[in-house]
């Protein structure tokens, strides 16, 4: 094997490697806080729609800050703000170790907007740097992301009892933020090597005589249908996903005999079921001409979950968390891998995934609490239980048109050009 070769191989491995910790890390903030809602609430005394907020406030900077990744990437390179965002993440959670109760919040608010940024660029740097084998790297990312939630979910617990503090159990978190930040470093000089090349190129094209391409505009999708239905679907999971993240252990607490070790744990096991669905849904979504099967599947299951956590709470709660998983674990990969099938070029990818987390996340942030005020004001699950079961159809009417064949930004075909009386082609109606 030869140098080059060898070199390139490592290359690649520290890439998939980088890739696999950025996406970790892009979890813990998110799904820590829920397996420690008791602890928060008797040591705080906050009631559940603060508790709400706080699960909620990461989700409000997500979809606040997403729309200015793009820019940012423009203008310091995707790889370079990713490194930041990784800093900023390990800040955030640090701050979650200091006692004024603001400083929680302000670590929740720091670390959602770093995960915000992070969480749009990273689908561009995935169809970027990986080309034709973009659908099965994000799959390897998707793995990524659902392993950092699990870990979270149900290692938080075990490491409070270690350490005797939920406060340094939750800080504790920001170490592998740094870990992952080290190892994401030489992502910065091979992107640095690729623009420096791609200057060269286009150095040589002027002085060829060949046209050099005028300033591209920015892309715009906020017109386009099916933009908007992969918008609503990535909300719509994405609501449900933190709203299992922040209130799945009280639940099940409330409705059976588990303790907070068990609930915890019980929450990890419905993340960890979304790291082989993630994948099987990424490289298979990849494959398919039509992955709108896997669009039911993202939907329905998490609406029989809700169902049976209402109406069976004598069945083992394990049934309706796997069902709860099984969905989770379709859905949010299927969204990832829509911003690279439904997009044409890595410019329409961003774009995409910057309007769908803006917007999806802004969505998502209303689950948790209005989940946690529905508690207050109802004195129970019942009524909270039997609205995320209801958010089913809305989820399943946008994933399938979010899942239909076709790009965003492609216009429909001129009416001039369509022989008279001609149906206009579904594809089109969908991206008008």
């Amino acid at each position: 094997m030869s140098v080059g070769v060898r070199k390139d191989a490592r290359g690649t491995l520290l890439l998939v490697v980088g890739l696999v910790l950025v996406a970790l890390n892009l979890r813990f903030a998110l799904t820590s806080v829920g397996p420690l809602i008791d602890d928060l609430r008797a040591d705080l005394h906050l009631s559940g729609s603060a508790i709400g907020l706080l699960t909620t406030a990461p989700l409000l900077a997500l979809g606040l800050v997403s729309p200015l990744a793009p820019r940012l990437a423009e203008r310091w390179g995707a790889e370079h703000v990713v490194l930041g965002c990784l800093l900023a993440i390990g800040a955030g959670l640090a701050l979650r170790w200091l006692h004024p109760v603001a400083l929680l919040f302000a670590g929740a608010l720091v670390s959602g907007c770093a995960i915000a940024v992070g969480n749009v660029l990273m689908p561009g740097i995935v169809k970027r740097r990986f080309g034709d084998r973009a659908a099965t790297m994000t799959g390897v990312y998707s793995i990524g992301l659902s392993g950092g939630a699990a870990l979270a979910a149900g290692l938080t617990v075990p490491i409070e009892d270690l350490v005797g503090d939920w406060r340094l159990a939750l800080a504790l978190w920001a170490a592998p933020a740094l870990l992952a930040a080290v190892v994401w470093l030489p992502q910065l000089r091979r992107r640095a090597a690729e623009r420096e090349e791609a200057a060269r190129t286009r150095a040589a094209a002027r002085r060829a005589g060949i046209a050099r391409e005028a300033g591209q505009p920015r892309v715009g999708l906020w017109r386009d249908r099916r933009a908007w239905a992969v918008t609503l679907f990535m909300g719509m999971q994405s609501a449900i996903f933190y709203t299992c993240s922040a209130w799945l252990p009280e639940i099940v607490r409330d409705r059976s005999d588990l303790g907070a070790g068990e609930a915890g744990a019980l929450l990890s096991l419905l993340m960890v079921l979304g790291i082989p669905a993630g994948f099987v849904t990424a490289a298979a979504a990849g494959r398919m001409r039509d992955p709108r099967p896997l669009a039911v599947v993202a939907a329905v299951f998490p609406a029989v979950g809700w169902l049976g956590l209402l109406l069976a709470p004598g069945v083992p709660p394990l049934v309706w968390a796997l069902c709860l998983g099984l969905g989770a674990g379709t859905g949010f990969p299927l969204v990832l891998t829509l911003f690279v099938l439904r997009a044409r070029d890595v410019r329409h990818t961003a774009a995409l995934s910057g309007m769908a987390q803006s917007v999806g996340y802004t969505l998502a942030a209303i689950g948790p609490l209005a989940i946690g005020a529905l508690h207050d004001v109802s004195g129970g699950w019942t009524l909270p239980l039997a609205v995320l079961a209801l958010l089913g159809i809305p989820e399943l009417i946008a994933a399938l048109a979010a899942a239909r064949p076709g790009y965003v930004g492609d216009a429909p075909a001129p009416v001039a050009c369509r022989p008279e009386g001609a149906a206009q082609p579904a594809d089109a109606r969908a991206a008008a």
